[in-house]
């Protein structure tokens, strides 16, 4: 009897399923400096150039905890590292909060591959918080069609960041949880 082992290389980014996930709290983001909210995980938030297919669509799912003075404004960006716009939640004035749960739902679709100007990138999602005085979700729904900046001829990685408009110390996000996952 014969044992055949496949070593024919497969292009994990052509497959659906999980390509990374946190499992370290993110930093905690505090001040008027552009940070990135991701904990150190397993997987991969790197897309290498050219990788990309038509159609190709993605999920990320943040989570953490969530406090801020009442006249705070926070800034959420998600972008690659070379600082292409995927989805911006523009500046959000924030109600009082103390150590409540928030959440971020993004998705990704590439709808065109080439360079800038030629490839095209939907991207939406929810960012949403509970503040001290209710139960009720507050939030910010995000969309984006970027078909100016974003390059599939280039390496691409995801960045989500956070930037307060003060350095309140009792202003502060951190992400417990993220994952990222290539849906089809």
């Amino acid at each position: 009897m014969s044992t055949h082992i496949d070593l024919t290389y497969t292009n994990p980014y052509t497959k659906t399923g999980g390509l990374y996930a946190q499992t370290v709290n993110g930093p905690s983001v505090t001040g008027i400096a552009e940070q990135s909210i991701i904990g150190a995980g397993v997987g991969t938030l790197s897309v290498p150039a050219n990788a990309f297919s038509i159609g190709d669509s993605f999920t990320a799912a943040l989570d953490g905890i969530i406090s801020c003075v009442g006249s705070a404004t926070i800034h959420i960006h998600v972008k690659t590292t070379s600082g292409v716009i995927l989805a911006d939640t523009g500046i959000i004035a924030m109600e009082t909060t103390t150590s409540k749960s928030w959440l971020l739902n993004l998705y990704f679709t590439v709808r065109n591959i080439g360079g800038t100007t030629v490839a095209s990138i939907s991207s939406g999602g929810l960012f949403s918080y509970i503040k001290n005085s209710g139960t009720n979700f507050e939030g910010f729904v995000l969309s984006t069609i970027n078909t100016t900046t974003f390059d599939t001829t280039v390496n691409n990685q995801l960045v989500i960041t956070a930037q307060w408009n003060t350095a309140n110390a009792a202003n502060k996000i951190q992400s417990y949880n993220f994952t990222l996952q290539k849906i089809y």
